[in-house]
């Protein structure tokens, strides 16, 4: 009985073929491109995403052999992207990601209409240009012959959704990170809506999470090859359904999710609204748990930092690994020395995630020399990206939202050398499961309760949970990278400023 879980990523979409009892039999990737005509702008081709989830759903089928059905199908989506779309559910332009941050003066409109406070407490998203509030804010001052055309404002899932099963639907998770929604309502907020003058039909259709919309078009089955039309079921946010698929099923439990951005995630059994969290720029939202909430910290960067310091420096890696049907990666850090890397880095090379989120903010490498290799690089990188993670943590902790132990999934997940790191930087055991691409399992066990087979996915998910490796924090590491620690702490505050004269004196 197979599942189909379609994780749509900010860098590549992934189609994963599981049986109902968690299983991977196959996975088929497609890789896709940011486009960043402004230096501010990072934006996508929706209809091109599309078109290769196509391509990978139709050759992970195709992988096992074309003979068996597929029951059903749930999305595992990035957030807070958005497109305007005609009534047909083509987009009219292309995608703003969440990582584009062109909004700031949309965002000091909502600061004096609202309060960061005030949205925060309602919505639970604080004021920042992730969040498609401010987008849709900025399509509507400057692109206003697409807002006055658009027929709706879709997210991935929805999007994707309508194209599936000809229905604009999304899941509560979802809806829940776009700061137009009342997380104590569970519903649009009729009030942001009508300050921004967006009538709530322009927006997709909220459904809990595992619940199936209909069947996927007949048309579409037939070009992707399919026996049969699958339920089409709602899914959630990629890191929420990574939450799901790792186990975080009960509140107090956690993960670190290290794909092209790294983001934890701490369960909650209800809103946990307070002023730390707030100040740290926290976003809490809905799981795709039933009854349960996430708290969320974000870093940007994240593994888009090992992908740009392996395409821009490693090329002969990368055609080492290609040759050999190695992993680029295990080359790069192959010749690594113990201990820590004699430089620094900061890791926002897209602004600064939580807790500050300063999108002046740049990344930097400190303490270079003649002698600096590109492996002391390569270390630096996992460095500074682990301590952003520690800081962030704090940030939870001062919250009242506390991190007692970490489940790895994603990309990251893959590194027993980076998770040796992280263990040994916050001083928590770090657990690896067996199937690490958790997202595309949560989006399963979503399809498998949507179509009925499992009483929930939350059981379905627990029943198949496995451990295959735990690290613990090694004392002598620990003590050395408390040092590393203080001193990076130290990076931000110092170059804060010189990084926003640099901006301010871009042409």
């Amino acid at each position: 009985m197979l599942l189909l879980g379609l994780d749509i990523g900010t860098t590549g979409c992934k189609a994963s073929l599981f049986e109902d009892d968690g299983r991977l039999l196959a996975s088929a990737w497609r890789e896709y491109s940011i486009d960043m005509p402004h230096p501010s702008w990072a934006e996508q081709d929706a209809e091109q995403v599309w078109r290769l989830a196509q391509e990978a759903m139709s050759e992970v089928y195709h992988k096992l052999g074309g003979h068996q059905a597929i029951l059903a199908l749930s999305l595992s989506v990035q957030g807070e992207a958005v497109m305007p779309v005609d009534r047909r559910g083509n987009a009219l332009r292309p995608a703003i990601l969440g990582m584009d941050t062109r909004t700031g003066g949309q965002n000091r409109w909502l600061e004096e209409r609202f309060g960061n406070r005030d949205l925060f407490q309602r919505t639970g998203m604080p004021i920042h240009t992730i969040n498609t509030l401010p987008k849709l804010l900025w399509l509507k001052d400057h692109d206003p012959e697409t807002w006055e055309a658009a027929h709706r404002f879709l997210l991935y899932e929805d999007f994707l959704i309508n194209k599936l099963a000809g229905r604009a639907v999304i899941s509560r998770c979802l809806a829940s990170r776009t700061q137009m929604f009342d997380l104590h309502q569970g519903c649009w907020s009729e009030e942001i809506l009508e300050a921004i003058g967006l009538a709530p039909e322009r927006l997709a259709q909220v459904y809990p999470s595992g619940v199936a919309v209909g069947a996927m078009a007949p048309v579409l089955v037939e070009q992707l090859g399919f026996p049969n039309a699958p339920l089409i079921v709602t899914g959630g946010h990629d890191q929420a359904c990574g939450s799901l698929g790792v186990g975080l099923t009960r509140p107090g439990l956690s993960m670190v999710s290290t794909g092209t951005a790294e983001v934890v995630e701490v369960a909650l059994d209800s809103p946990v609204l307070t002023q730390a969290l707030a100040e740290g720029n926290i976003s809490v939202y809905n799981h795709v748990v039933p009854g349960l909430f996430l708290a969320m910290t974000l870093n940007h960067s994240g593994g888009l930092i090992l992908r740009w310091f392996r395409d821009t420096f490693c090329p002969l890696e990368v055609a080492a690994a290609h040759s050999s049907g190695a992993d680029p990666y295990d080359l790069i850090y192959r010749d690594l020395t113990p201990g820590p890397s004699p430089v620094l880095l900061l890791p926002h090379f897209s602004g600064s995630g939580t807790p500050h989120f300063d999108t002046l903010s740049k990344g930097a490498l400190v303490g270079l020399t003649f002698g600096t290799t590109k492996a002391d690089i390569a270390k630096a990188i996992l460095e500074g990206l682990t301590f952003e993670l520690r800081y962030n943590l704090e940030t939870l902790n001062q919250g009242q939202v506390l991190v007692e132990e970490l489940r790895a999934i994603g990309g990251g997940a893959r590194s027993k050398l980076w998770l040796q790191l992280k263990a040994d930087i916050t001083g928590l055991r770090v657990l690896a499961p067996r199937i690490t691409e958790a997202a595309s399992w949560g989006a399963a066990a979503l399809a498998g309760a949507g179509a009925g087979i499992f009483k929930n996915a939350a059981q379905a998910v627990e029943e198949a949970l496995r451990f295959e490796q735990v690290y613990e924090p090694r004392p002598e590491q620990q003590a050395v990278y408390q040092k590393r620690y203080e001193l990076y702490r130290q990076l931000y505050p110092a170059l804060a400023e010189l990084h926003h004269r640099m901006e301010m004196n871009t042409p």
